[in-house]
């Protein structure tokens, strides 16, 4: 009887020892937290913010998961789900990641016209700032020049966006100065438009 339990005894050590060697998958875990920080570099947080919201989801879920199969008695520690949380997130962090970078490849390309556009814009105002008819509206003149001189360094801070990579905020930069210049020019041609006819009268 007594050899009975000694066995009983010695299979039971045997299923605990082995239960309780399971260990968390690290290398995954390590690997998906990698693989978040990479699309959040590529700029998914920005181009692809539902999507990088639905990592950082995963994630949570996953160190939630760890941490409760942590607190349990070794034997029944169970981190399969943790795995499987952690190899999935690694792989739609790669697919965030790409996509991220497409959109942000084309939100440079639009930012860069946007830019260019702006820089015509504000050329062409000062062009036709130069054959203004002043007359008695010299104030006016002096206030639309400056204008276009704050335009023209406005172009400095859609430069300063590009090159921190801040694409989106370049671009609605760009937009807001080729409006304004826009409006400029249109102001300009307006005043010489009413000019033109009165010197038609004088001869």
């Amino acid at each position: 009887m007594k050899s009975m339990m000694h066995i009983v005894v010695f299979v039971v050590l045997i299923i605990l020892t082995a239960a309780g060697c399971a260990k968390p998958p690290s290398d995954k875990i390590e690997a998906a937290e990698e693989a978040v920080k990479n699309a959040r570099e590529k700029g998914a947080n920005v181009y692809a913010p539902e999507e990088y919201a639905k990592l950082e989801g995963k994630l949570t879920a996953l160190k939630q998961e760890l941490a409760e199969q942590e607190s349990k008695f070794a034997p029944f520690q169970d981190y399969g789900k943790v795995e499987e949380l952690a190899t999935s997130t690694a792989q739609e962090a790669a697919i965030v990641a790409s996509a991220a970078s497409q959109k942000k490849e084309e939100a440079k390309a639009a930012a860069l016209q946007a830019q260019q556009v702006a820089q015509e814009a504000v050329a062409s105002a000062r062009d036709l700032l130069v054959n203004a008819p002043v007359g008695k509206d010299r104030a006016a003149i002096a206030s639309i020049k400056s204008d276009i001189e704050a335009l023209t360094a406005s172009l400095a801070q859609v430069q300063a966006s590009l090159d921190k990579e801040d694409y989106q905020a370049a671009q609605a930069q760009a937009k807001a100065i080729d409006e304004k210049s826009r409006a400029i020019s249109a102001e300009i041609q307006e005043a010489m438009a009413k000019v033109k006819p009165r010197k038609r009268a004088l001869k």
